[in-house]
């Protein structure tokens, strides 16, 4: 998919600007994709991981962003031309989960915070259905990742992150096999568990 151009303009030139208030180091780049589409699983620590996980690359990363945000009509049109997709929270979002196929269906990156909210904490939450749901819909992989403050388990408003990128988790591994609920929560766990993997302890204490 190409950028649209607001995005890509904050790629270029917004991005720098930004970085020094929420400075991070990444880990394990190497295992991005390049030529497939995918779907990004992160944690979610706060309101600046959307501009952390867009440094996987020069594609478009599409994310949800919760419906509230697009209430006011400036920040809807900011959002969505960033590649927000609003997602109403606590129930089924039918509108949000068709935009979501068809950006992978158009070979594109979908961003999903696999808690569905923010870790006030830091500390793990647990996992939503809705990702492994559209991997297993559209047999694409899912790539996880973790946000780890540095020097604390309670993340600020503009803490130091490390942003670590796990192997690939292919369609067949989530092991759902009908479709049913039970699959979908035991794969999304599966996910969740490649994420927490790639926490560094240490990371936290320095």
């Amino acid at each position: 998919m190409k950028h649209t151009p607001l995005y890509g303009f904050g790629k270029i030139f917004a991005q720098p600007l930004v970085y020094p208030f929420i400075p991070y180091r990444t880990q394990g780049r190497e295992n991005v994709p390049e030529d497939r589409n995918f779907i990004l699983c992160s944690n979610h620590l706060g309101i600046s991981d959307p501009l952390r996980r867009a440094s996987i690359g020069d594609r478009e990363l599409c994310f949800f962003s919760k419906a509230e945000l697009f209430q006011n009509k400036a920040l809807a049109w900011l959002l969505r031309s960033l590649g927000c997709i609003p997602v109403q929270r606590g129930r089924g979002d039918v509108g949000a989960i068709d935009h979501a196929s068809e950006v992978l269906e158009h070979g594109g990156i979908m961003g999903i915070f696999i808690e569905g909210t923010r870790s006030r904490t830091g500390e793990f939450l647990q996992p939503k259905a809705g990702a492994v749901m559209l991997a297993y819909q559209h047999h694409v992989p899912i790539l996880p990742v973790c946000i780890t403050p540095v020097g604390s388990k309670r993340p600020r408003l503009f803490h130091r992150a490390i942003v670590a990128y796990g192997k690939l988790i292919e369609p067949e591994e989530l092991g759902i096999q009908e479709g049913r609920g039970s699959e979908y929560r035991a794969a999304s766990r599966l996910v969740m568990s490649r994420i927490m993997e790639l926490r560094d302890p240490k990371t936290e204490e320095k």
